[in-house]
């Protein structure tokens, strides 16, 4: 068993018609608490590819995935014998196009769309927060972000 884990996950996210920025976020299936999309990196798929099925799967988010890592963060995943392993967790951005009313996980989690700010102060993990908190001040102008847009 590797030490670290390599997960992947999606930050779905969009802007309100006001300009409002917004992340969307969902609950994990154990603790319940608020998380990105996120799961294991898949055999012969990219890591932003899955981490657009990820967003598909546990969130029902359709939309454009970006190819560059915004952020990486590390937690302590509880894996089913009841130990615990340490997963470093690469983000990868996504404008949401449009949610899924039917989608595979809907009756396991929750989600839910919230400001940068709100968000950041969900999550449980430092660097994920820093992330999103990183977001919350004219996200669009993120260099990172920026060249996304422009890509999309």
């Amino acid at each position: 068993m590797p030490e670290v884990g390599k997960q992947i996950a999606a930050l779905p996210m969009r802007w309100k018609k006001d300009g409002t920025f917004q992340v969307l976020m969902v609950t994990s299936r154990e603790t319940r608490r608020w998380i990105m999309p996120k799961g294991w990196t898949m055999d012969g798929k990219k890591p932003w590819a899955a981490a657009e099925i990820e967003a598909l799967e546990e969130a029902g988010a359709v939309g454009y995935i970006g190819q560059e890592v915004i952020g990486t963060y590390t937690y302590k995943k509880k894996l089913s014998d009841g130990t615990s392993l340490k997963c470093e967790v690469d983000v990868y951005p996504m404008v949401v196009e449009r949610l899924k009313t039917n989608w595979k996980e809907r009756d396991q989690r929750k989600r839910k769309w919230f400001s940068a700010k709100g968000a950041a102060k969900r999550v449980n993990e430092p660097k994920l927060s820093e992330l999103l908190r990183s977001l919350s001040n004219k996200p669009a102008k993120q260099p990172i972000i920026r060249e996304f847009l422009k890509a999309s």
